[in-house]
């Protein structure tokens, strides 16, 4: 059950070749009970991908984006559930920018076993695979990839494109990097898993739902998502929303 990575990867490409077309069309924007925007390409892209593991994995509960938003979340849930962002980074989509991504990953006793995460513009897709992370394109050949050694002097941090400068020095400062690039969406974790990029410090809020994917896929990587103190990363705090405290995703 756990290795469906590829399977994940077939779900994700579809719904991103239905998200796609609807990229730069002037889409109209709503706006969600948190203020946040979402568009009919969220909607679509998650009705699709709901069916699918429905068809495919009828007993794994599902945790995602725009149904949480309108139903809420769950007070419980078991060991074993797939979190589904069906378009992470909607405010770049909204922009025109292609850093937006489709996301899945499958969560067992705290942990993301398994994930995949496509990115509709470029047509790449990252997923887990007999304990590896691959990477292919839209009608490719896979091939894996690995998080690279920290590199002494030239480090590269991901970081949000509306991050302040001060708040981005104080995160050098910290972590130790060199050189950043502003980013938007889990495919931050994809970049530090191919080892384009080092680290990814997330100083603010986020969804288990916008990190399970891209955090499968970094681990397998040979990459690791911890708290800032180096505690695990832990899903499914029920109790908590399914919202996410602060880390740090790093490469090799």
């Amino acid at each position: 059950m756990n290795d469906i990575g590829a399977e994940l990867a077939d779900i994700c490409e579809a719904a991103a070749r239905l998200i796609l077309p609807l990229w730069r069309t002037g889409l109209a924007v709503a706006r969600k009970a948190d203020e946040s925007p979402v568009t009919e390409a969220d909607r679509q892209g998650e009705a699709l991908i709901l069916k699918a593991l429905a068809k495919r994995f009828p007993d794994v509960p599902v945790i995602s984006e725009e149904d949480a938003s309108e139903f809420g979340t769950p007070e419980a849930i078991g060991p074993r559930f797939f979190l589904v962002d069906p378009l992470d980074g909607t405010k770049a989509f909204v922009r025109g920018d292609p850093h937006f991504t489709v996301n899945i990953g499958l969560i067992e006793n705290g942990r993301p076993v398994a994930g995949a995460v496509a990115s509709p513009p470029s047509g790449e897709v990252w997923f887990t695979q007999g304990g590896q992370a691959i990477k292919r394109m839209a009608g490719g050949a896979a091939h894996p990839v690995r998080a690279r050694p920290w590199p002494k002097g030239a480090a590269i941090a991901l970081i949000s494109h509306t991050m302040k400068p001060e708040t981005a020095d104080k995160l050098a400062t910290e972590y130790g990097f060199d050189l950043r690039e502003p980013m938007d969406s889990s495919i931050k974790f994809c970049r530090i898993a191919e080892g384009m990029s080092d680290i990814y410090p997330r100083h603010g809020p986020t969804m288990e739902w916008d990190t399970a994917a891209g955090h499968a896929v970094l681990e397998a990587a040979g990459g690791r998502v911890t708290t800032p103190e180096g505690e695990p990363f832990v899903y499914g705090k029920a109790q908590d929303g399914f919202r996410n405290g602060w880390f740090v995703a790093r490469g090799g």
